[in-house]
């Protein structure tokens, strides 16, 4: 599976699949869920290895294994005044029980990488 970009599921009544977009929407939904979140961080990931990266799409890295599990890294700006502890935790918990809910993946590792702390979500982080 970790080359493909689709989860096929035979059951009897038949079958379902999933494209890789389906896991990366439920992990940026999970993720702007939170509060403390000021954006999913699109630069944080190097640009060469954005460009030429099947599982890196917009700040969030997917990668699925044969054995139907799924590792997540998310990078991410947190608002001042949240704790980074907290947000962070609550985004691995919100993404898990999301993708494990959603989907028939379980999820073996996610990593919430901070890259910045801002004072107001529409500020930007300068580069």
């Amino acid at each position: 599976m970790s080359k493909g970009k689709t989860r096929l599921i035979d059951a009897e009544e038949g079958s379902v699949s999933y494209k890789r977009n389906v896991v990366l929407s439920i992990v940026k939904l999970a993720t702007q869920e939170i509060n403390g979140i000021a954006s999913i961080d699109t630069t944080a990931y190097p640009f060469l290895k954005r460009v030429f990266s099947k599982s890196y799409h917009h700040g969030i890295l997917i990668d699925f294994s044969e054995e139907d599990e799924v590792y997540v890294d998310v990078f991410v700006n947190v608002l001042f005044g949240y704790s980074v502890k907290d947000v962070a935790f609550r985004v691995q918990e919100n993404i898990k029980s999301s993708i494990e809910s959603m989907t028939d993946f379980k999820v073996a590792s996610i990593n919430v990488n901070v890259t910045g702390v801002v004072f107001s979500a529409s500020e930007e982080i300068p580069v």
